[in-house]
């Protein structure tokens, strides 16, 4: 409002100032006499200001024209004017909105829209490494798949647009189920662009499945240093990486080399990690070093216990008796002593000795709290040690048969059952998503019947020479079974 009011008011005082000077001007005696081929014109002041305004103003009106008329010259001869700039303009105002058009029917899974109007940017852009992009993700949503191939590795020869086309084609690859390809593509694109998260994910899970364990924690460390990982996480999946390495040699070298050493740090990365005490608790047996083994089984199994750590507790010493062995693994027991797995473990131990009313203590309420196939098979073993009469023994092997599992590795993930751990699960191919818990019903394997029977059906004596604790299925052949029977 106050802008449009000092507009008025200068537009007023200017016609006031003409008016005014133009009254001045015709009261001026005098004027200018002009003389050409004979011809005299006398003009008053008056005449001679607007005639001179005149003139100023025709020149500038040829200077135009001649200005105009030039530049149609250069157009004409291809040189750059504003004309040409106008046209070029145009153009690109024609190619955004046809690339914005693109864009938004990339947002609405519009494939085929989405391609045709990449295509007009693209011809009407002189921006290939904006157009390109556009045009591959594009076609590779309306699924013509030579023509996202191509955009990709023309893609790949400009730098600015390399990442984006090592991107797009390890998708591709990964898509085809082309694992090697898409690995190495992974490994350039990390290259190229060490920080982006996408890339070290799947770098990483191809690394592992391809059991490049070096190589993965390589890229683990990337992702410590780039800020993509917490460093809590990053210890427990550095702790599978070196288990993995480790167990990949086991057995290959000597005590105390390489596999040793990486068992060890993974254990102390992550105490808690089942296979990597076993593992770490095996080499230090190998190198020697009993009561270092020991010292971290008992605290892996403080940490959770698992039949497979009392397995490497027996393996410290293979050959003792049943007596011997249940002294040593007092420290063992008394550490979670009312957890069910120990609890279990307890049992085994004294069936081993045919002690078997203390068994039956050990084993408490637990087949009527939680009467999983193992519970129950040890109770039937129980009443075969004690004379019971057969159907009592039946009776417990019947309940067993239909029975849980009780807890198995599970991968947190897609739930997938696996009988040992592994660094991937075999389902989703996702690293560290195992965990030692219960699976839902559907989910538990029923055993067969005849993984019950070699702990009921022999006689007491015969028991003594059999396994009857865990197994982990992790330990290298020679180790025994729980009551140090050799086998």
């Amino acid at each position: 409002m106050l802008w449009s009011f000092v507009y008025i008011l200068a537009l007023i005082l200017g016609v006031t100032a003409l008016t005014f000077g133009a009254i001045m001007l015709s009261d001026l005696s005098g004027g200018a006499v002009i003389s050409a081929g004979g011809i005299e014109v006398s003009l008053t002041p008056l005449e001679l200001v607007v005639g001179l305004a005149a003139l100023v103003l025709a020149a500038i009106i040829a200077i135009r024209v001649l200005g105009l008329l030039g530049a149609v010259l250069r157009f004409l001869l291809g040189d750059e004017t504003a004309l040409s700039r106008r046209f070029i303009r145009n153009r690109q105002r024609k190619g955004l909105e046809a690339l914005t058009d693109a864009t938004l029917a990339l947002a609405a899974g519009e494939g085929k829209i989405a391609l045709a109007r990449a295509e007009r940017a693209n011809r009407l852009l002189d921006r290939p490494d904006l157009t390109r992009v556009v045009l591959a993700q594009a076609a590779e949503m309306a699924g013509d798949d030579a023509r996202a191939e191509s955009m990709y590795r023309r893609m790949a020869d400009d730098g600015r647009t390399r990442f984006a086309a090592l991107h797009g084609l390890m998708r591709r690859r990964l898509a085809a189920g082309d694992s090697a390809v898409a690995l190495a593509l992974a490994r350039k694109a990390h290259e190229a662009r060490p920080a982006n998260a996408e890339v070290q994910d799947t770098l990483l899970r191809l690394q592992a499945e391809s059991a490049d364990w070096a190589g993965a924690r390589a890229t683990l460390a990337a992702k410590l240093r780039t800020g993509t990982l917490p460093r809590d996480v990053w210890r427990r999946r550095e702790a599978v990486l070196a288990l993995s390495q480790a167990a990949a040699s086991a057995g290959t070298d000597g005590p105390g080399t390489g596999t040793g050493a990486a068992a060890i740090a993974a254990n102390r990365l992550s105490p808690g990690l089942v296979p990597a005490a076993v593992l770490a608790s095996v080499e230090l047996v190998r190198a020697g070093n009993a009561r270092q083994a020991a010292r971290i089984l008992r605290k892996a199994w403080e940490a959770g216990p698992h039949p497979d750590l009392a397995a490497a507790y027996a393996a410290i010493a293979p050959h003792e008796g049943p007596a011997e062995r249940l002294r040593r693994f007092d420290p063992l027991l008394r550490t979670r002593p009312d957890h069910p797995e120990t609890r279990m473990l307890l049992a085994e131990l004294q069936i081993a000795a045919e002690d078997f009313p203390a068994a039956r203590r050990a084993l408490g309420t637990l087949p009527q709290d939680d009467p999983t196939v193992r519970a129950l098979t040890l109770m039937a073993a129980i009443d075969r040690g004690s004379g019971a009469d057969e159907n009592a023994v039946r009776g417990w092997l019947t309940r067993a048969l239909t029975a849980p599992r009780g807890p198995q590795w599970l991968c947190d993930d897609c739930g997938q059952v696996h009988a040992h751990w592994q660094p991937l699960c075999s389902q989703c191919h996702r690293l560290d998503t195992m965990s030692w818990r219960v699976p839902p019903v559907s989910g538990a394997a029923m055993p067969a019947g005849t993984e019950l029977l070699p702990l009921v059906v022999s006689s007491p004596r015969e028991r003594a020479g059999t396994a009857t604790g865990p197994v982990a299925p992790d330990l290298p052949p020679d180790v025994p079974p729980l009551n140090g029977a050799d086998t």
